[in-house]
């Protein structure tokens, strides 16, 4: 009966640590050591390579087993996972799980290159403190409305250098930070059907005004806001449209050859820049660019004069926030959508007596306006609605808002989401005629100088804050918090206040608008 190759391993590994320590005299406990620590990191690799039972999870497309987009095994296959709702919790426990001591960031559209499998998770919503990434909440294995481009990827926190002494070593290059190239940078679109679409290539031009060749643009983690910094500078209005394809390379320049090299890559937008000079990229070198997929996941975009502009109501937020105390019993329906906080759901597993529990939540009104010059409309087609017979009410979008309340490190304290269960025209200024209502499986958008008002007596309307300690806070509400939809500008969609909770009340102050 032959052994296991981890388990040769690991035997082989200990006879090698004990020779080396022989040998080595003086130095026998540091030799020791460094073997043992060289041991277990082979072993650790080697069993997450062998483990193929369901929830196993692997990294794939970076530079090391540490960082990449992440798949998990399900049903016999691997699969991809969506971006919607990906943020530091869901990191955390991915991290945890192969087996580093932290995350660095999580990462999304598809940054470590477009997902290669179907789609396993959508939607996911972990608390952090989850075992494995199965054990969060998600829409079901399999039931995803996502594109190749919305994988989700982390980067974890490596292990110490005794640890690390196995891994290849990542070229100097590579470590190099993004960077700006000021004003030397020309934009055009080329392969579209018209003005306003195509491939995105850009060229450098010196101070004598000489430009080199043109150049396409990697698509790794190109979005909306990148989209829309690129219409801009081009005097084509807004992206309706930033997608990583090869869908504008079938048609030939004048010369009857397309550009030969990715000239720039890693491209990082604020959303307000005038230029994508003005932007962050990858350091431009002699040879082509850094790209996951070199072959047709180049940088396009789809420019319209015309674009929704989303604003979030602080004021109305400030002036109607306030505590409320709420059987559990009252929440099954939010708890359904995931509307609580994690420990919610372990008081319902291990507590038969769960529903007499009660919930502290903090309420608040959401107005949202619509100070654009298109309507908002869901980025979903209506056919691929989800109804949810709880509420009795179709989501229109995955993530419309995110609720987080932030303490003075910095770190997410509580949380909360509200699904686009219901875009509507609640409130319209004098002389505009409302045309979107949910009722009757009706048309779901807010038009232009209308209001879509979540108030605060609706299901998640709220922040979950049963756990958290009083004193003071940061709170920040967003709004197309993931720029799924494209707007104007995002730099208004976000309110991020100061928060006072005391045992008696909250209330929010100091309100700034900014971006998700």
């Amino acid at each position: 009966m032959s052994l296991p190759v981890w388990c040769v391993l690991a035997l082989t590994l200990t006879a090698l640590t004990v020779d080396g320590a022989i040998e080595d005299g003086a130095g026998r406990i540091s030799a020791l050591e460094e073997a043992r620590l060289q041991r277990e990191n082979l072993v650790r690799k080697y069993l997450k390579r062998l483990k193929k039972e369901d929830g196993a999870l692997k990294l794939v497309g970076g530079r090391g087993d540490f960082e990449g987009n992440v798949e998990i095994f399900h049903a016999g296959k691997w699969g991809a996972i969506c971006d919607d709702e990906w943020d530091q919790s869901e990191a955390e426990v991915v991290c945890r799980q192969l087996g580093f001591p932290g995350y660095v960031k999580p990462t999304h559209t598809g940054y470590f290159g477009r997902a290669k499998r179907k789609f396993w998770m959508d939607n996911l919503w972990c608390g952090g403190k989850e075992a494995e990434l199965a054990d969060c909440h998600f829409d079901g294995w399999g039931t995803n409305d996502c594109e190749s481009g919305e994988a989700a990827g982390v980067i974890c926190k490596q292990h110490d250098t005794a640890e690390t002494t196995t891994e290849k070593p990542i070229p100097v290059e590579l470590k190099v930070a993004k960077k700006r190239f000021g004003e030397r940078l020309e934009l055009r679109l080329v392969g579209g059907r018209v003005a306003g679409e195509g491939r995105v290539e850009v060229r450098m031009v010196d101070g004598e005004g000489a430009a080199g060749p043109w150049g396409s643009v990697c698509g790794d983690g190109w979005g909306l806001l990148e989209g829309n910094v690129v219409c801009r500078q081009l005097g084509l209005g807004y992206a309706n449209n930033a997608v990583q394809t090869d869908f504008f390379s079938e048609e030939s320049e004048a010369n009857g050859k397309l550009p030969e090299r990715v000239l720039l890559s890693g491209t990082e937008c604020y959303g307000n820049e005038s230029s994508l000079a003005d932007c962050l990229h990858n350091p431009i070198g002699e040879g082509d660019a850094r790209c996951s997929d070199r072959r047709g996941h180049v940088a396009a975009v789809t420019c319209v004069p015309q674009m929704a502009d989303l604003v979030f109501d602080h004021v109305e937020m400030e002036q109607s926030l306030h505590l409320e105390d709420r059987l559990m019993y009252l929440l099954q329906c939010a708890m359904e959508e995931n509307c609580v906080a994690t420990q919610a759901y372990e008081i319902q597993r291990d507590n038969p007596n769960w529903h007499l529990e009660t919930r502290r939540l903090l309420k608040f009104t959401a107005r949202v306006v619509n100070m654009g010059t298109a309507d908002f409309r869901p980025h979903i087609p209506k056919h691929l609605w989800e109804w949810h017979l709880c509420h009795m009410h179709y989501h229109s979008m995955e993530v419309f808002a995110t609720f987080d309340v932030i303490d003075a490190h910095g770190k997410r304290v509580a949380e909360g989401h509200k699904a686009s269960f219901c875009l509507e025209d609640n409130q319209c200024l004098p002389g505009v005629e409302p045309r979107y209502a949910c009722a009757n499986y009706g048309d779901q958008g807010i038009s232009v100088n209308c209001s879509d008002i979540y108030r605060h007596n609706i299901d998640c309307q709220w922040v979950d804050i049963s756990e958290l300690d009083f004193g003071e806070y940061t709170m920040r509400v967003a709004i197309n918090p993931e720029f799924k939809v494209p707007e104007m500008r995002f730099d208004n969609n976000a309110a991020t206040c100061r928060l006072l909770y005391t045992q008696t009340y909250a209330r929010v102050f100091d309100c700034k608008l900014e971006r998700p």
